[in-house]
């Protein structure tokens, strides 16, 4: 929803008039923001479709809104393609399930679509985990993404990620891919959400406590994130042995760790800080908050902090917000993540170490990071001028750009055909 909701004000800029075909919120039982609409252009249509009760559907096991709207959703666009005139369809969602009904659009009304690949669709990545570091329901969501992710994407004209290793990935896995055009292409930074933050921070209960030097990340949890979270705690536990009087005015947060419904989510991150007895210096809130109070609280933090995942193909999409805010970051992913790239060049002052360092060299350059931020030493990040290249502006000409390719390619196979 993100990458739509901001490359909507810049579509027409390059040739594209832009329709929105969405759930309505009624059904879906996510935190909801009203300020979100102010970002959209006026005159943008958006179709509004149903989904089935949860109540009825979590009784067999069934809680997913992609299945729930699924039958909706193929009504709905089956009558706008019936009397409409449209060039392309745009899965832009990790509700995955939608996407197959791309090729049944595709075999009916003669028409390509893409498909924006923000997280992996089927992914072996916790086949071999224990299960207490699996998600929720794994084993039926694992063999259900097994099956639907073909269907999908053996017809597909058009693959957009915010990964190259997602992309490759599937051109593995699907040999028919090999010629499919496709573009990685990250999440944009959207100044105008800054600015919406920024106008009705009163409007959100303050989620930090006034007397501490507060480092914030907003975001999911998960045990993938022990790679990058483990070396702070550690770093913390030396401190607050060290120079307790410093260290103790440090307090980080973990907010929105839980994809859980509000009140059910499991914490993730206080129990490794717990191991190492730095729990009163962490919070954690499972609960997800709105998208412009979790900007609103970014602003708020005296600095950031954003832990990466330990499965390489993982990136951030949520970099770009914080590096907007220009607040002190710290920031640690697997080497090889795209995030460590765009970070060292476009955000100068901010930390940015990774798993590949060796563990004395991570929790030495904490140490002293640490040490600065309890003596009130916060260096604010500088935006460089490659970071232009990252706006959404931009990055919206790189999506059209890909669906005139992703066009091509259709009509050029259906006359070969």
């Amino acid at each position: 929803m993100q990458r739509v909701r901001m490359s909507l004000p810049y579509f027409k800029d390059f040739g594209w008039e832009a329709e929105v075909v969405t759930v309505d919120e009624q059904y879906a039982d996510v935190v909801k923001d009203d300020l979100l609409v102010q970002s959209i252009p006026t005159g943008i249509k958006v179709h509004l479709v149903k989904a089935l009760s949860k109540k009825i559907t979590s009784k067999f096991g069934l809680g997913s809104i992609a299945l729930r709207s699924l039958p909706y959703y193929r009504t709905t666009v089956n009558n706008l393609l019936k009397n409409n005139k449209y060039d392309l369809i745009y899965f832009s969602t990790t509700q995955f399930p939608v996407c197959i009904l791309g090729p049944y659009w595709k075999k009916r009304f003669k028409i390509p679509y893409v498909i924006d690949m923000q997280d992996p669709w089927h992914s072996e990545f916790y086949k071999d985990k224990p299960k207490e570091q699996q998600p929720s329901k794994y084993w039926f969501s694992y063999h259900l993404n097994k099956y639907l992710e073909p269907l999908a994407m053996r017809q597909v004209d058009g693959l957009i990620s915010v990964s190259d290793a997602y992309i490759n990935d599937l051109k593995t896995n699907y040999p028919e891919l090999i010629h499919v055009p496709s573009s990685t292409i990250t999440f944009g930074a959207f100044e105008s959400d800054i600015n919406i933050a920024f106008e009705n921070q009163s409007k959100f209960k303050p989620l930090l406590q006034a007397g501490f030097k507060n480092i914030v990340y907003v975001g999911r949890g998960g045990m993938d994130m022990c790679k990058a979270i483990i070396p702070v705690f550690e770093t913390l536990k030396k401190g607050l042995i060290a120079r307790p009087e410093l260290f103790s005015k440090l307090k980080f947060y973990f907010i929105g760790t839980s994809y859980a419904p509000a009140g059910k989510g499991i914490p993730t991150i206080l129990p490794i800080a717990t191991l190492y007895n730095v729990n009163s210096m962490v919070i954690e809130i499972t609960d997800r908050v709105s998208y412009y109070h979790a900007l609103s609280t970014l602003l708020q933090a005296e600095a950031l902090f954003i832990p990466g995942s330990e499965d390489p193909k993982y990136t951030a999409s949520k970099i770009y917000p914080y590096l907007l805010t220009r607040k002190p970051l710290l920031a640690i992913f697997n080497k090889k993540s795209n995030a460590v790239k765009a970070l060292n060049e476009c955000a100068d002052g901010a930390m940015v170490l990774t798993f590949d360092e060796g563990s004395g060299e991570i929790t030495d350059s904490l140490y002293r990071l640490f040490v600065d931020w309890g003596n009130d030493l916060f260096k604010p990040v500088n935006l460089s001028e490659k970071f232009k290249k990252y706006s959404a502006k931009t990055l919206t000409l790189d999506q059209t750009q890909l669906f005139n390719r992703a066009i091509k390619y259709f009509e050029t196979k259906n006359k070969n055909s």
